[in-house]
């Protein structure tokens, strides 16, 4: 029998010596945003900064905290990859200094099962337990993925780390080197919305029935939506990312899991960030489940619950119906990430409906974010053939089923009314209006 303690002690390293096992021309791989493993990366760009480090290609997603691998002279040697960009990663993609990978959330963990073979995946995971396993705590996502496949697995033990009991599990026998960090979480705090999220927060509250099940996307208005869904009853939740606003909805009684036709009586993620009440909440907790996002994200599974409700942002529309989530024009912003996973999921469950939510414009009142096109080199993050409703403050633009000449009045009644004449002009120059 394996000595798991002995063999935790025999490859127990510190975060630099783990970047010195890291070789020039190797693909690295690390968790996604809270699993993020801070002080291994940072060695890694250290390394690389010092000229000891070449040709290494470094997947990454959704960074919330800096990174050192995207440092100016980290840079030299590291080629980042991102799949779904916070603020850095963004900013390393238009800077020309990392490469992008256009994709699903759902078909990441194929994607890298299929097309990259992966030398390093690096991950933060709780303290081992008795039996030799690692949890990988507030991530479900595409680790089991890399677990089975990458050739070498680098983890950074942080007591910080709450255990998710259905988390995927790391096994002593199966890592290369670990390194101890006792650094915080990362704390993402709810974002306050105004009274235009507010109003238009209301508008999707009204169409969310009792029992219905619920996916709630970041940013102010998704949570806008949730704190006005407390009055609800026997909700469920089956969502890509759990945070603070659905922790209030089961604390009030309005979320019990009950009515769901699959895990009935859990909240269902694949990945979990927020305040200190999340983990605290995540921690060896047995009703709350972090699956692959093969399994959270497939449409055919959202699909098979009823009055599945999907709440996501959008940056503009056109007259089709074509949404962009994720570009300003050609200017990279995040990425694809789930929000067309679960706008199929919801508008083929009965009952089910996706909503599409913004502010009707943009830069102070300057723009319009409905438009004849998108703005050029805006790229399509929900195709006009599965969007379903499109929200702003001054109403629901309902889509699915209708015409283009019906979409197109449908929008310019929900765009502010500054905007309407000048869209019903571009409408008409294009023959649309019928």
């Amino acid at each position: 029998m394996i000595d798991a303690q002995s063999e935790y002690m025999s490859k127990k390293r510190t975060a630099d010596e783990i970047a010195e096992m890291i070789l020039s021309g190797w693909v690295c791989c690390s968790d996604i945003a809270a699993g993020i493993p801070t002080e291994i990366i940072d060695a890694i760009g250290q390394r690389a900064a010092d000229g000891r480090l070449e040709n290494v290609r470094f997947h990454a997603l959704l960074d919330l905290e800096p990174m050192g691998i995207l440092d100016e002279k980290a840079l030299k040697g590291i080629r980042p990859v991102s799949w779904f960009s916070g603020k850095k990663l963004s900013a390393a993609v238009n800077n020309g200094t990392a490469d992008c990978m256009p994709c699903y959330y759902h078909d990441i963990p194929e994607l890298f099962r299929k097309y990259i073979e992966t030398d390093a995946f690096i991950v933060k995971v709780s303290p081992m337990d008795s039996h030799g396993y690692f949890s990988t705590g507030v991530n479900g996502s595409f680790n089991n993925t890399m677990i089975e496949n990458a050739h070498n697995i680098f983890l950074e033990v942080n007591p910080r780390m709450p255990r998710a009991l259905s988390a995927p599990q790391i096994h002593i026998s199966r890592v290369t080197a670990l390194c101890e960090s006792d650094r915080a979480m990362p704390l993402i705090p709810p974002l306050p919305f105004d009274e235009i999220s507010e109003t238009i927060g209301g508008y999707i509250a009204e169409e969310v029935p009792d029992g219905a099940t619920i996916q709630l996307g970041i940013g102010a208005i998704p949570d806008a939506v949730g704190s006005m869904l407390k009055g609800k009853k026997d909700l469920g939740i089956h969502t890509e990312l759990f945070s603070d606003v659905m922790l209030d909805l089961i604390e009030c009684g309005a979320v019990t899991n009950s009515r769901k036709p699959l895990y009935r009586g859990m909240t269902v993620s694949t990945l979990a960030f927020g305040s200190q009440r999340v983990y605290d909440f995540i921690n060896d907790n047995p009703a709350f489940m972090l699956l692959p996002v093969s399994i959270t994200n497939d449409p055919e599974v959202i699909a098979r619950h009823p009055d599945f409700i999907s709440v996501n942002g959008g940056l503009e529309v056109d007259f089709f119906g074509q949404v962009c989530a994720e570009s300003i024009g050609v200017h990279h912003v995040s990425g694809s990430g789930g929000q067309s996973d679960f706008v199929r999921g919801a508008v083929k469950s009965e009952g089910g409906k996706s909503f599409i939510a913004f502010p009707s414009t943009a830069e102070g009142g300057k723009i319009s974010r409905i438009k004849p096109v998108l703005t050029e080199g805006a790229l399509v993050t929900t195709s006009k053939n599965d969007v379903d409703n499109i929200v702003t403050e001054f109403g629901v633009a309902r889509l699915r089923g209708r015409t283009l000449s019906e979409r197109t009045k449908a929008l310019i009644a929900i765009a502010h009314p500054k905007f309407r004449e000048e869209l019903s002009f571009a409408a008409r120059q294009r023959n649309i209006l019928i």
